[in-house]
């Protein structure tokens, strides 16, 4: 509407605005030449006083509007300044109460009981309403109205209980996932953000709060889930336990990073004994039980998967198994039996044995008190030494010692190596567990003689029945070759009957003897390592060079028939290379230059004798050699030698 703008004009004179009207409407007369046109003027007003009405209409509830807003807001300030005031009045109330109660104290009874019989009761109901009013802002999440509470009920009896009230509102809801340490590690650290801005004393609340849920939440979830396997099964049982252990100290040390107080870590210790004392107390029992029973039932499945029944074992000291091994007797094992090729020895089982063993220690190391865990952590390597190395490495050496043959035994199969092999094997696998898992928990403690001592026992022991096995494999190793030199070896190789038909070149009986201790030297270096390799092929090539030696000395020689001695010794020789041996080339490097003496020609027989190779040997065995020749009579050797 063009005029109502002129309606909100002051002053208004209604006159003006008619007469304004008048004159803008065509025909109202009032402007020079036009006609009056009385119907078209009051058309005019009649429409105009209904646009008036309308926009009054529209003011009236505009207006209203407005009215009842205003009314409203009156009335929620009202209510804001009434609360305000009846707050005031509390902390005024509260502070009277508190002043007559410290007061009503020193009063005498007998004169002013009625009189601090009200004082007790109203500041008891003071105090309830507090608390009440604390708990609702809490649930309304109020942090600035529950920290004017808790201001007030701060110099109250009742203050402790309304920390209480946070503490258990403040875990309503928070335990609603399966993992329950997680659950406690968030709830703190929103506790940890908030306490600061509610009470005076924020470390005290937290470290409240933090005592609850250990005492109450823990402790509960700990029994439920203990109790269940306790009688039952001890595995799920030490698990259970060494992994609810492992969370809760986790949870400790996440909650060390709080403001608890001065000593956190002695008050996050102790609640953490409180849960667990009464299943460590007899934790290693436990222990020892199961890994005794599991130990014995993994060695028990395996000599059943062989259908063998496991036979008592000769028993007897270090020193005693030194003087069998010194005398060169059989350990009291009776007579000898056929393993068929089976050594005794599993992978599997010690692989086992030692991961069993490995999570028996890392649940010591947990588990334990400190002064308690040296001689828990040597009761557990003494239950790896009785199953691993008594109960299966020492059964099967008795058992390998028992299966290998007699010397004179004819196409022997020998086992022996096998067992060598697969037990340093399993040495080195024990002595590594010794060291990666024993030493750490008995480093610094006086068990670490005892273990160290205990370890060497039981690996000397070892040691003395693998070389006991080692000689009398050796000694099983010449007697074949005996049987090879007895068949294949005729007296008329070094003297035929037609010297002038020979063909110079080894005999069969030296192809066979070299064929059979080139497959030994492999299989030795196969079986050990380090200096064991050395030392038992220096062995063995010292008997091999005994042997040949001795054999030699058996026979007459022709010139034809030393010159194939020589050809046999010279490849003896050379399969002592394989030996890499330098003792043991040498002595076949003299033998060698002894056979050079029966066929050098009688004249130069002195000459040869005191040549480098054979100038220091005694002239006995000079002479014994020399006295192998057919012409050691006719052509009168012997003044040689005189």
């Amino acid at each position: 509407m063009a005029t109502t703008a002129e309606l909100f004009e002051e002053p208004f004179v209604a006159d003006e605005y008619i007469e304004r009207l008048a004159w803008r409407t065509p025909g109202g007369g009032s402007r020079g030449g036009e006609a009056f046109d009385p119907k078209r003027l009051l058309e005019e007003f009649v429409n105009h006083i209904q646009e008036l009405q309308v926009m009054d209409e529209r003011i009236q509830r505009k207006v209203e509007k407005l009215e009842q807003q205003c009314q409203k807001e009156a009335k929620e300030f009202a209510k804001k300044v009434q609360e305000l005031q009846k707050s005031n009045q509390i902390k005024e109330a509260a502070d009277i109460i508190q002043k007559l109660h410290l007061i009503a104290q020193e009063l005498p009874f007998d004169r002013f009981s009625e009189v601090k019989s009200k004082i007790a009761s109203k500041y008891h109901d003071l105090e309830c309403q507090l608390i009440q009013e604390f708990t609702s802002a809490q649930r309304r999440g109020e942090i600035s109205r529950m920290r004017e509470v808790a201001a007030v009920l701060l110099h109250f009896k009742g203050y402790s209980h309304c920390v209480d009230v946070y503490i258990k509102q403040c875990q309503e809801g928070a335990f609603l996932r399966n993992d329950v340490f997680e659950d406690a590690a968030i709830l703190c650290q929103r506790v940890n953000k908030q306490v600061g801005e509610i009470f005076s004393n924020p470390e005290t609340v937290l470290a409240k709060l933090i005592q609850n849920i250990f005492e109450v939440k823990l402790q509960s979830y700990v029994k439920e889930q203990l109790e269940e396997h306790r009688k039952s099964d001890a595995e799920q049982y030490l698990k259970n336990l060494y992994d609810l252990y492992t969370r809760t100290t986790n949870l400790s040390s996440k909650l060390m990073e709080f403001n608890l107080g001065t000593d956190k870590q002695t008050f996050l210790s102790k609640l953490i004994k409180a849960i667990f004392i009464s299943y460590l107390e007899n934790y290693i029992e436990v222990e020892i039980g199961y890994l005794k029973s599991r130990s014995a039932m993994i060695l028990q499945r395996y000599y059943d998967s062989k259908n063998h029944q496991k036979r008592s074992i000769g028993t007897g000291g270090i020193q005693d198994l030194k003087e069998r091994l010194r005398q060169r007797t059989n350990l009291p094992l009776g007579p000898s039996i056929d393993t068929h090729g089976e050594t005794f020895l599993s992978q599997e089982v010690v692989v086992n044995l030692l991961q069993e063993t490995k999570q028996a220690f890392e649940r010591c190391h947990r588990l334990s008190d400190p002064s308690d865990l040296p001689k828990n952590a040597f009761r557990i390597f003494s239950m790896l030494v009785e199953f691993l190395c008594t109960e299966h490495i020492d059964y099967a050496l008795e058992t390998g010692l028992a299966g290998i043959p007699s010397s004179d035994s004819k196409n022997a199969n020998l086992y022996f190596l096998d067992v060598v092999h697969q037990a340093n094997t399993i040495f080195h696998l024990f002595d590594k567990q010794f060291n990666d898992h024993l030493m750490p928990l008995i480093s610094s403690s006086p068990k670490l003689s005892e273990c160290l001592q205990k370890k060497k026992d039981i690996i000397e022991q070892m040691e003395v029945k693998l070389d006991m096995g080692i000689d009398r494999t050796l000694n099983c190793m010449i007697g074949q070759m005996k049987h090879i030199l007895a068949a294949e070896q005729k007296k008329t190789d070094f003297k035929p009957e037609d010297e002038n038909n020979v063909l110079i070149q080894y005999t069969n009986a030296c192809v066979k003897v070299c064929g059979y201790v080139r497959k030994q030297v492999e299989k030795i270096r196969n079986s050990m390592d380090g200096k064991n390799v050395d030392t038992v092929l220096m062995e063995f090539g010292v008997r091999f060079h005994r042997l040949i030696y001795e054999h030699l000395q058996q026979y007459s020689y022709s010139c034809m028939g030393g010159m194939l001695a020589i050809c046999d010794v010279a490849e003896y020789r050379k399969c002592a290379k394989d030996f890499k041996i330098a003792l043991v080339l040498q002595l076949f490097d003299t033998l060698h230059a002894l056979c050079n003496l029966l066929v050098v020609a009688p004249d130069n027989l002195k000459q040869v004798c005191s040549g480098e190779q054979l100038a220091n040997l005694d002239k006995n065995i000079l002479h014994s050699f020399v006295q192998l020749r057919v012409d050691y009579r006719s052509a009168r050797l012997a003044r040689h030698f005189s």
